[in-house]
């Protein structure tokens, strides 16, 4: 069967979702949107996807990606006011189409026996109702967070971390009382007003939400890999600000929010968000000296655990290294050393800096950072 219907896949998505828009009547008002197009077709097909990748194995019935999809469209019902009701229709649905287009597959290539159909079906029913678990735990989850009270904690941390200058047990209390443990670091992500309610279900977790301007600052206190992130904020037009002790959050909604002005209108709808962290040597160079700090602490933070001395030496390589195109003998000439020296060092400060010297971008930003160390000078 899974043979048989994977090359069909795609087709039946779009049966489906077609099926569902026409025959559920509250869609009907709906069927217009492209948001929800969109939605509705993408979690057809991570379904069906699912189902086929599941035969013969003994893996969990659905993986977080796919129960988030669907846990965000029982939410999504609960947000826009209406009743569970009408998403268990549109599962219906789904699983008659998918068991005909199932069966159909195979008698492509063979009779189709009885009992097989009857196995087909209980395997759906069994795929569907996990399905419906995780509509009906969205839903439940959006109806309580909607509940009011949660809320308000949340905006009074929220305005707390952004206003800077509370006192550590202040914030330790205001977070205890959404039941976190009290923020060590914080990312700050700018994201449009419209986008408000969706990023705080997809971050209810770890995040809590002021308004600002026409924007929302989402605060998050554990950040994801950054390609999760990106998929989850995919076409929000969000810019991700960097990430910082929590104390200077207010900088880091000052550096997302020039991060915002600096690529206005180079974003495309649909693309991934901006992250101020690609665009910091761009900030420093336009006079900001927050954002010249935090490249100096992403760059040349693994030189942090360093005795001071072996800190400087390793400083001042690095700085002869780069003013001199990585030409070895003249970083030899300038720091009187032997030219082997200056290998040995440089391959130390590739391994402690974790990153690609031969890199042009990452050079220049290197040339920054050295360049607002205390101390730093220049060979004449």
């Amino acid at each position: 069967m899974a043979s048989a219907l994977r090359p069909v896949l795609g087709q039946t998505a779009r049966a489906v979702s077609a099926e569902v828009k026409a025959s559920v009547p509250a869609f009907a008002a709906i069927r217009g949107s492209a948001k929800f197009s969109r939605d509705l077709d993408a979690a057809v097909r991570a379904g069906l996807d699912r189902f086929v990748d599941l035969v013969a194995t003994d893996e969990e019935a659905l993986t977080p990606v796919v129960r988030e999809l669907f846990t965000g469209l029982g939410a999504a019902e609960a947000r826009d006011g209406r009743g569970p009701e009408i998403l268990l229709s549109a599962l219906r649905i789904s699983s008659r189409l998918l068991l005909r287009a199932a069966v159909d597959a195979v008698a492509g290539s063979r009779p189709v026996e009885a009992g097989e159909v009857v196995d087909l079906s209980d395997a759906i029913t069994g795929f569907i109702d996990e399905l419906t678990s995780a509509c009906t735990d969205g839903y439940a989850r959006q109806v309580r967070e909607d509940a009011g009270e949660s809320d308000r904690l949340r905006r009074h941390l929220a305005g707390l971390l952004l206003r800077g200058g509370a006192a550590g047990p202040v914030v330790a209390r205001a977070s205890a009382a959404i039941g976190w443990p009290p923020p060590e670091r914080v990312t700050a992500v700018l994201v449009p007003s419209a986008e408000a309610r969706a990023a705080r279900f997809r971050f209810a977790a770890d995040g809590v939400l002021a308004e600002r301007g026409d924007d929302t600052v989402l605060l998050l206190r554990k950040v994801p890999p950054r390609a999760e992130l990106s998929e989850a904020l995919r076409g929000r037009r969000a810019v991700v600000g960097p990430t910082l002790d929590w104390e200077q959050v207010p900088t880091a909604v000052q550096l997302a929010e020039l991060t915002a002005e600096l690529t206005a209108g180079l974003a495309a709808p649909g693309e991934a968000p901006v992250f101020t962290d690609d665009h910091l040597a761009d900030l420093a160079l336009r006079g900001q000296p927050a954002a010249l700090a935090v490249l100096a602490r992403r760059r040349l933070g693994g030189l942090s655990g360093l005795r001071p001395a072996q800190r400087d030496t390793l400083l001042r390589t690095l700085r002869s290294w780069l003013w001199h195109w990585g030409s070895r003998s003249e970083v030899a000439a300038d720091l009187f050393v032997h030219p082997q020296t200056v290998s040995y060092r440089i391959a130390q400060l590739r391994q402690l800096l974790d990153a690609d010297l031969d890199d042009p971008r990452v050079r220049f930003e290197l040339l920054l950072a050295v360049s607002s160390d205390p101390g730093t000078h220049f060979p004449a």
